[in-house]
């Protein structure tokens, strides 16, 4: 079986890469293209989207990982289904999920669609996953952020 996110372990992420891409996120979310541009142009374009394809992995792989029971549906099996209508969605709006703002949509829109049915709690949502996040990478990353 070939390796993946799925079956392999992700790297930590600096904190400073978790705050990156989820204020890209977050401006994106606010349709402030402006802020979206500058978090862009400041992190880099190549490091943020593979920052954003990261924070995607770790939204998206503890949400749709379901257990097998034997093949039967479990209380888990509606997330395939839900994960296929974004997905369709996304391409039916002509998203291209290989750019920044393809990305972050996807998580943006994952969250909307599967994490919460109130859209307007999203930003919430995405808040308490930076913090998620962030948490994580102060733990991989204890030296850097101590103060002396």
């Amino acid at each position: 079986m070939p390796e993946n996110t799925v079956t392999t372990l992700l790297a930590p992420v600096e904190p400073v890469g978790i705050a990156d891409a989820f204020a890209y996120i977050r401006a994106l979310h606010a349709g402030d293209i402006d802020t979206a541009c500058t978090v862009a142009d400041e992190a880099g374009p190549e490091q943020l989207q593979r920052l954003l394809v990261d924070v995607a992995a770790r939204v998206f792989i503890p949400v749709t990982a379901a257990d097998g029971h034997d093949g039967e549906p479990c209380e888990h099996s509606f997330l395939a289904a839900a994960l296929g209508r974004l997905l369709l969605e996304l391409l039916c709006h002509g998203v291209c999920l290989g750019g920044l703002p393809g990305v972050a949509n996807a998580i943006i829109r994952f969250t909307e669609n599967i994490l919460t049915e109130d859209h307007g709690i999203v930003g919430e949502v995405l808040r308490r996953l930076e913090a998620a996040g962030m948490e994580q990478a102060m733990e991989a990353h204890p030296a850097r952020h101590t103060t002396a």
